[in-house]
């Protein structure tokens, strides 16, 4: 079954880390994948098919659609990294206080906690970003990162709970290591890695959430470039042109087929304590 598990991991990472490294780029340097300028738009070629010159055809403007896809990818990815950060920040937080102190900390946190998450993350956005005149990419982050936190949260505790029964853990306690040493030196750092797997795949939640509440016309508003806002342009004009919906549907499904790849082969990776 080891053995199993570590081939079933390197083949998730053998496909998670090449598809990464090409979302990396699209955010870091988008203009190597795509020189063409994606401002570049001729609105007497609006909705043309995708040809060589450009592989994923043109949108209703007239702009090159691999383009907008690929310089479009920064704002998307970067919501999503910057919820990860906050939530996780958050999840550890509070994770391992409750964890760690136990009692009616943890029952009070632990009940917040089911409460909070009883709201779906789509749902939630919607009501919220609604609320919103401005929805930019900062109040995307703000009200992802508000109905994110549960999940992690959960992940951290329950990895906090078994590492604070460790025999290691009760004997640092046992020779008079305080609260905030045991939980810096033994609790946290084991506590984070769990939390960095489940952050990996749930990554490509949050990538599609931006995409699914922008589509949906409640997340981020033009002139700003994402994902989402090519999935909205493309419904507007898939009758007339089906690949301006296509081709941003299959970038969003590759970005989240590779944060799901790379959440399975870190789970499968054995570890070594």
């Amino acid at each position: 079954m080891p053995s199993s598990n570590r081939v079933r991991a390197s083949g998730a990472l053998l496909v998670a880390v090449p598809l990464l490294a090409v979302l990396t780029v699209m955010v870091l340097a988008p203009s190597t994948l795509s020189p063409a300028d994606p401002r570049d738009c001729d609105l007497g070629a609006s909705l043309e098919p995708p040809s060589w010159a450009h592989p994923l055809g043109l949108d209703v403007f007239g702009c090159d659609l691999a383009a907008k896809a690929v310089h479009g990818a920064r704002t998307s990815l970067l919501a999503a990294a910057a919820v990860i950060v906050l939530a996780g920040l958050l999840a550890v937080v509070l994770g391992t206080v409750a964890g760690y102190a136990g009692g009616v900390v943890d029952g009070v946190v632990s009940r917040a906690t089911d409460v909070w998450s009883g709201i779906p993350l789509v749902l939630g956005g919607v009501v919220l970003l609604s609320a919103t005149d401005r929805r930019g990419p900062v109040q995307l982050v703000a009200v992802l990162t508000a109905f994110s936190w549960p999940p992690m949260l959960r992940v951290v505790r329950a990895a906090t709970r078994q590492v604070v029964a460790l025999d290691h853990v009760t004997a640092a306690r046992a020779l008079g290591a305080g609260p905030v040493r045991l939980l810096t030196r033994h609790v946290v750092p084991h506590a984070v890695r769990p939390l960095v797997v489940f952050a990996s795949a749930y990554a490509g939640v949050l990538v599609s959430a931006e995409a699914v509440l922008t589509f949906a016309g409640v997340g981020l508003q033009r002139p700003t470039e994402s994902w989402g806002i090519l999935l909205q342009q493309g419904g507007e004009a898939s009758s007339r042109a089906p690949h301006t919906l296509i081709a941003p549907s299959l970038v969003l499904v590759v970005a989240v087929t590779a944060f799901v790849l790379l959440g399975e082969g870190l789970r499968r990776r054995p570890t070594h304590r």
